[in-house]
């Protein structure tokens, strides 16, 4: 009787199949021009995120201490331009101290300057799911536009639940160092803490644009994968440009005043490089998923087959 052959360790088939997925990937994110697409999506937040800051704090400082409020920005200004978050927050505090020049008629130009990176966001997506072999699939025109003002409510009420519950912990921290002369043991965690929260609002943040940004049906747990993968890629991508940037980079050099704005530009397109590619892999299983292959398959290989 003749033995089977030995079954070949899981790492030997799996690294090949992970491997030809991820080239499969890159391919199909040239062919829709992704990096064109992430520079005008990175050009597009480098715009937006200074009127989003601002209208955010305005509001919420009728709820919260201003420059709590302001801190607990700081670390989220960090993840999205590491290098240079500071510049970020001086322009919102420029445009803070010019709220009364400003005025009632200038809120909704903010408004409308904060949306223009979802919505560039929305067509970048849009070209990325487009899929030649399903019908055309697209959405109402009132839910376009009322999409990114609903992220940015979302982006509100998360802001505001995280500088509340810092508030909270400085108070109790106060409390306790007056009644017992010490402080509570997270009181030192308060930063690292932060950074965490700040990693688990850009993985949700990322879950929620695959969800429902795209005009196609997106499955929840291709989403919270897709988002989660985007979110650890960022988050060490953005070490390496903290450490580039202080250490190595020769940007001052080469751009003279301009360098800082180029930085935060970089680092805003690295970025929405990214979250596109993550919404390319999405693409792929989806595509796969549809066709009812598995998902290291390539559906270009496969065999056309014709019904009578």
């Amino acid at each position: 009787m003749i033995s089977p052959p030995p079954a070949r360790p899981l790492a030997v088939t799996l690294l090949p199949r992970i491997a030809r997925f991820l080239w499969r990937v890159i391919c199909a994110f040239l062919r829709n021009r992704g990096v064109l697409l992430a520079g005008g999506v990175g050009y597009n937040i480098l715009l937006s995120i200074v009127p989003l800051f601002a209208v955010m704090v305005v509001l919420l400082t009728r709820v919260v201490d201003q420059q709590q409020l302001l801190e607990v920005l700081t670390i989220q200004a960090r993840h999205l331009a590491p290098a240079h978050a500071e510049v970020l927050l001086d322009a919102v505090d420029t445009l803070l101290a010019s709220r009364d020049v400003i005025g009632l008629l200038g809120f909704p130009v903010l408004l409308l300057f904060s949306s223009f990176a979802f919505r560039m966001l929305e067509d970048a997506l849009a070209i990325i799911f487009h899929a030649p072999d399903t019908p055309h699939q697209g959405r109402r025109v009132w839910v376009s536009v009322l999409l990114p003002y609903a992220f940015m409510l979302v982006l509100g009420a998360g802001l505001l639940a995280l500088t509340l519950a810092v508030s909270l912990l400085s108070g109790l921290n106060a409390l306790t160092l007056a009644l017992r002369g010490h402080a509570l043991p997270l009181a030192g965690l308060s930063e690292p803490l932060l950074n965490l929260t700040s990693f688990a609002g850009v993985f949700l943040l990322f879950s929620a644009i695959y969800k429902v940004l795209p005009v196609v049906r997106i499955a929840l747990r291709r989403a919270l994968v897709g988002g989660f993968v985007a979110a650890l890629l960022w988050e060490g991508v953005r070490l390496l440009l903290v450490y580039y940037f202080a250490n190595l980079s020769f940007v001052n050099a080469v751009y003279g005043s301009l360098a800082t704005l180029i930085v935060v530009l970089l680092s805003l397109e690295v970025g929405a490089i990214i979250l596109l590619l993550g919404a390319q892999v999405i693409a792929e299983l989806e595509r796969n998923a549809r066709l009812g292959l598995p998902w290291h398959i390539d559906p270009r290989h496969q065999p056309i087959t014709h019904v009578d």
